[in-house]
């Protein structure tokens, strides 16, 4: 059997229809989201189907939506004897990655990242003047210099959120400050583009840590497991089997910067035969190619793709 990572998307990669044609397809997939429905207590499906967007968008639903998708395409690879060797996800992802490392029970994992997105939008409201923004092409050093002189000179928040790939790091902090950080860096010419995100808060951010203790507690109510893969994770970068370390990691994770770019190398280094990116969207797979174009990736998200992977393994195997 091929040795394969599974990396599951984080929050932005959510699409109204998001795994319906799973969903009507495969009873067991129509199981998984209705039990998601009765343990959250509404009908998140309805809202992954139909929309509206807005809604779907907003964090408390976006997440568990995400991981519902990974999670029941994971499940439908299992039966096929397919299972990752190593695995990680980006941001929310590295929820969906636990689950499938048999750390977590995908209800319980619903109902956390349900809450982790709620309290993620009540410790920096919607509205309340934080942000994020993409830099494009310039590295972490010249970044944060400017980053600094922003922080000195006005006062304000604003932080490396995300480091995704070579020429492509992710900015966090109050409206102001990332609007500054937007002139500045066009204007000093070494960012060839900065592009805001819709986005509802600044995460990864310092400006997190509000939501941090509330969202201990709900960690620890948990049952959690030793992992039964590694999965790399997201704050260090490095593989975590421990559930105790996991714990704490993923409280660090609300506001600590995603390292996607090393783990991504890390990935590389393990020797798997294919990269594959399980549940909504291409983004992760997009981000493999820009550290290596050569890597064998694939991307699952509906039935053809799905069937895709299950023959490339199956003849290969």
């Amino acid at each position: 059997m091929k040795k394969l990572a599974f990396i599951y998307p984080g929050q932005g990669s959510q699409s109204v229809g998001m795994g319906q044609e799973l969903y009507e397809k495969f009873d067991e997939v129509k199981t998984i989201f209705e039990q998601a429905n009765n343990r959250l207590g509404y009908e998140l499906s309805s809202i992954m189907f139909q929309g509206p967007e807005e809604k779907l968008t907003q964090t408390e639903n976006a997440q568990p939506a995400l991981l519902l998708v990974s999670t029941a395409i994971t499940e439908l690879l299992k039966k096929q004897d397919i299972r990752p060797v190593l695995t990680t996800g980006h941001s929310l992802g590295e929820y969906s990655a636990l689950v499938a490392a048999e750390a977590i029970d995908y209800k319980d994992a619903l109902e956390l990242v349900h809450i982790r997105g709620r309290l993620m939008e009540s410790a920096f409201p919607a509205g309340q003047g934080g942000a994020m923004a993409a830099v494009l092409g310039l590295e972490k050093e010249e970044l944060e210099n400017t980053l600094e002189t922003i922080r000195s000179e006005h006062n304000e928040v604003i932080e490396i959120a995300n480091l995704n790939c070579p020429g492509q790091i992710v900015i966090s902090g109050t409206k102001a400050a990332v609007d500054l950080s937007v002139h500045a860096l066009k204007e000093a010419g070494g960012a060839k583009r900065v592009l805001p995100l819709s986005v509802s808060g600044p995460f990864h951010s310092s400006l997190m840590k509000p939501a941090a203790a509330d969202f201990h507690n709900e960690v620890e109510k948990i049952a959690w497991k030793n992992t039964t893969i590694p999965v790399f994770a997201n704050v260090t970068a490095d593989k975590v089997t421990d559930h105790q370390e996991i714990q704490q990691l993923l409280v660090e994770q609300l506001y600590s910067p995603v390292r996607f770019e090393e783990i991504i190398e890390q990935l590389l280094q393990e020797e798997v035969d294919a990269i594959v990116e399980i549940g909504n969207g291409k983004v992760l797979t997009g981000l493999v190619k820009k550290v290596n174009r050569r890597a064998k990736v694939f991307t699952v998200q509906d039935v053809p793709s799905l069937q895709e992977l299950i023959d490339w393994v199956k003849e290969e195997g």
